[in-house]
């Protein structure tokens, strides 16, 4: 019996959650659809491991879109949808920010009162008198846009539509979110903006080119719902979703490195996978980055155009990761840390500064702290902290380091990070770690192959961002047949988002297969 089919409608590259988010909406179309893996694991960055016997978070944060059971957001609707199994809990809070310099030290909570007022607006009330009503209404502004770009990833609205339903969206496209803020709430302090400003690492973009319609759905997500994780770690979430492709009849396939994609008259025909098989099929859902895809695996190279080079090797990347993860042998609270998120700097809040520091290693002022112990107590032995360190820099950053001195760079600026928060806390850290690990670019790089360990594809600044890609979309298909299926596809920026561009990609390609018909 033959281990491949003849022929598949789509081959997904790539077994992390946007490709298979992409294999279950194919699925449930009744579309035939292989899933090939290089590891052999599923949901690439979104996994866990295992020191000391106690398993540790690999990556996820939190988990954009969920929201409550009885009031969910898309990301859950989309997955009870695809009957994916999981168990989400709920983040205290949406985050504390700590920048001494700057005389911040507050928390944040997610959530709407019943008259429609942002609980974020009342706390930044109690500190800063008179900024409620601006609060309120950047926050409003965010909701609506949050929810346009929800409604137009699966509608297509005719310009007069867009002003007529979608009024927040079209006047603040064109616009950074500090160009937004400025022009639209001049009387907000500015420590309330510097507030308000803490999420801009989680887009790997300062506020003075961040696009505002970026901000909104990002602040519009996390404030509207709350953030969640997985009872089981973002792991759970990567098996769960493996699963419920396999029960809907993909077949998925791991240890399969794919070497080629296969084209003929600008069609695409194919893979070809390391260890020699060619599999036909007529689409190809592609994890790995354009650089990698137009580069490396089309065969022949003269059937990638030219402009597709030049498409690839101008999209400048996105944030990268140098994160330090811990087990401590002491309780939270015995270590001051009190709350699941903070952001922290040791000087002022400047966007435009921490941005460029992460062109180079280490110095880095703003850092993000994670202690698990608060979203999922029971997921971390009793007495002991889960805590996370992390900085997304550019993946520049790593330019200079060699094989010979990777360990030591590893070890110098993980160090520094956790000095950073040992002296924030008044706790050393150091005295109290039972295991650590440490991530770094390279980390992500060898683990899924993402071209220069980049974990949010390109970068989403005011020349490139989601309005103009989804302008673009149609210009920048360049081979029939090929789809980007991964976070350097239209959205970008984190696990949610991802799970959202796979099923993208699928509707893109059901789109297609329907007009071949």
């Amino acid at each position: 019996m033959a281990y491949y089919k003849d022929s598949y409608d789509v081959i997904v590259i790539g077994g992390a959650l946007a490709g298979m988010s992409c294999a279950m909406k194919l699925a449930a179309e009744g579309r035939d659809v292989l899933v090939l893996e290089r590891h052999n694991l599923p949901g690439g960055i979104a996994t866990s491991f295992v020191r000391g016997g106690v398993e540790m978070e690999a990556t996820l944060h939190e988990m954009m879109s969920i929201g409550p059971e009885n009031s969910p957001l898309p990301m859950r609707r989309y997955l009870d949808e695809m009957k994916v199994a999981i168990q989400w809990l709920r983040v205290p809070e949406a985050y504390t920010l700590v920048s001494p310099e700057d005389g911040i030290d507050i928390t944040l909570h997610a959530g709407r009162r019943s008259d429609g007022t942002w609980v974020a607006a009342d706390e930044i009330e109690a500190q800063y008198p008179g900024s409620r009503g601006d609060v309120n209404r950047l926050l409003e502004l965010c909701r609506k846009v949050y929810e346009s770009v929800n409604y137009l990833n699966d509608h297509t609205l005719s310009k007069l539509q867009m002003l007529k339903d979608h009024e927040e969206l079209v006047k603040t496209a064109g616009y950074s979110a500090k160009e937004v803020i400025n022009a639209m709430f001049p009387k907000l302090s500015a420590k309330v903006k510097k507030i308000l400003s803490a999420y801009w690492i989680y887009v790997g973009q300062p506020m003075t080119t961040m696009p505002f319609t970026i901000y909104a759905f990002l602040m519009g997500d996390y404030m509207l719902g709350g953030s969640y994780v997985a009872r089981g770690f973002s792991h759970e979430m990567s098996v769960a979703m493996a699963q419920r492709c396999m029960q809907m009849g993909v077949q998925m396939e791991f240890g399969q490195n794919v070497e080629k994609i296969l084209v003929h008259h600008g069609r695409v025909t194919g893979v070809r996978t390391a260890h020699g098989e060619e599999i036909h099929c007529r689409y190809v859902a592609s994890a790995p980055y354009p650089n990698t895809v137009y580069g490396k695996m089309i065969e022949p190279k003269s059937e990638v155009p030219p402009e597709a080079f030049r498409y690839a090797n101008a999209m400048p990347m996105s944030v990268t990761c140098f994160s330090v993860v811990m087990l401590l042998d002491a309780r939270p609270e015995e270590l001051n840390i009190h709350s699941y998120s903070v952001f922290s700097s040791e000087t002022a809040m400047n966007t435009v500064k921490f941005w460029k520091q992460g062109k180079k290693l280490g110095g880095w002022d703003y850092l993000t702290t994670i202690c698990l112990n608060y979203a999922n107590p029971e997921g971390v032995p009793d007495g002991m902290t889960s805590l996370s360190i992390t900085n997304l820099p550019l993946p520049e950053c790593f330019d200079d380091v060699t094989a010979d001195n990777y360990f030591e760079v590893k070890r110098k600026y993980a160090g520094e990070m956790i000095d950073t928060v040992s002296r924030r806390l008044g706790v050393n850290l150091r005295d109290h770690i039972a295991e650590i690990e440490v991530e770094t670019p390279v980390t992500i790089s060898h683990y899924t192959s993402d071209y220069r360990g980049g974990i949010y594809g390109y970068q989403h600044n005011m020349q490139n961002s989601v309005v103009a890609r989804l302008a673009d979309a149609e210009r920048t298909t360049y081979i029939h047949g090929l789809v980007s299926c991964a976070s350097h596809q239209l959205a970008g920026d984190g696990m949610a988002v991802n799970i959202n561009n796979g099923r993208i990609a699928a509707m893109q390609i059901l789109a297609e297969m329907k007009k071949e018909a």
